[in-house]
């Protein structure tokens, strides 16, 4: 792993204003998973070829969405150590170091390679025909979000804690630290490269789409902060946006310029819900729309929000399925 200079921090905090669309997504249905499987983290859509959704699971294997007849059925795993017998259907978390955890998945649009963050292995690929998941970065504490730049294809991915993983957080008395990183892996030289360091949790970060920055999220901190790649702020960071409830994984739209968060609270540190909801925001900070999910995920945070041809796919590290809103 190279090792970064720290970049310069340029701090801007941005006022919100909000343009709040009512009256959207009001329609709900689920995805349902297998009988004995929870957890869809994550999910991805390929291309014609392979479509999806695609989604992540607590026992540790990718699944991929065969439609209503069909279902999910098993697609890739990122251990070489899982066996069906010990890891399926899974939700202790002391197999994850066996079974693999994957916590997020992006498609390249052009190799269709699925890249996967295991939250025990690090940066994993798998090819469009799935299977054993190659590792590409491993090393990492908490692998918990990534996203590729479509036009470089470097992978941008984030690593939640240089102190504790994945089990620790549901252990009693677990207090969130400031250790987690934003890291770039160029899949031409193989090197990986830390980026940013001393974040508060951990999410998914989120390349722009003409590639000249990335969002992060800080779970704890709630805020998302704007990397800079290109232009004459290349590697600073900014504040872009502060948040009530806590930030997760944050996903482009198929608009430019546009992303959603998803947005929970009483994830860290644990208190009763007060919002779970998907918010897009431009690439400004600009709040253009929130979507409640209070009703369909009571008690149960929400990890990912993702747009695909005008539906809203919602995913849980706490449920059986993935929820799918329409207008």
């Amino acid at each position: 792993m190279a090792s970064p200079q720290t970049p310069f921090v340029f701090i801007t905090f941005i006022c919100v204003i909000e343009t709040l669309v009512s009256g959207q997504f009001t329609n709900f249905n689920k995805l349902i998973l297998p009988l004995g499987v929870t957890g869809p983290e994550s999910a991805a859509f390929g291309g014609l070829l392979v479509n999806g959704p695609f989604t992540t699971v607590n026992d540790g294997r990718i699944m991929k969405w065969q439609g209503p007849t069909i279902g999910f059925v098993d697609f890739a795993y990122t251990s070489p150590n899982m066996t069906k017998q010990l890891c399926d259907g899974t939700t202790d978390p002391d197999l994850g170091p066996i079974c693999g955890r994957p916590l997020a998945l992006s498609f390249h649009p052009v190799t269709g390679f699925l890249y996967i963050a295991d939250a025990y292995i690090g940066l994993m690929v798998v090819g469009p025909t799935g299977g054993l998941a190659t590792q590409l970065a491993g090393g990492f504490k908490f692998a918990s979000g990534l996203d590729v730049d479509v036009l470089t294809g470097n992978v941008y991915f984030s690593d939640a804690s240089f102190t504790y993983d994945l089990r620790d957080t549901s252990k009693p008395g677990f207090k969130p630290d400031s250790t987690g990183r934003l890291l770039r892996y160029n899949p031409l030289t193989r090197q990986v490269t830390v980026l940013l360091s001393g974040l508060s949790g951990g999410g998914g970060p989120a390349v722009s789409k003409d590639g000249t920055f990335v969002l992060v999220p800080e779970i704890n901190a709630k805020r998302i902060s704007k990397y800079w790649l290109v232009g004459p702020k290349a590697n600073t960071v900014e504040v872009l946006v502060n948040f009530v409830g806590n930030p997760n994984k944050i996903k482009r739209t198929g608009r430019f310029g546009e992303f959603w968060v998803a947005v929970s609270n009483g994830f860290l540190p644990p208190t009763p819900p007060i919002v779970y909801e998907g918010v897009r925001l431009n690439s400004n900070g600009v709040v253009l729309q929130r979507v409640s999910f209070a009703r369909e995920y009571f008690n149960k945070t929400i990890s990912l929000v993702q747009e695909k041809d005008g539906k809203l796919y919602v995913g849980s590290r706490l449920t059986d399925f993935i929820g799918v809103y329409s207008n």
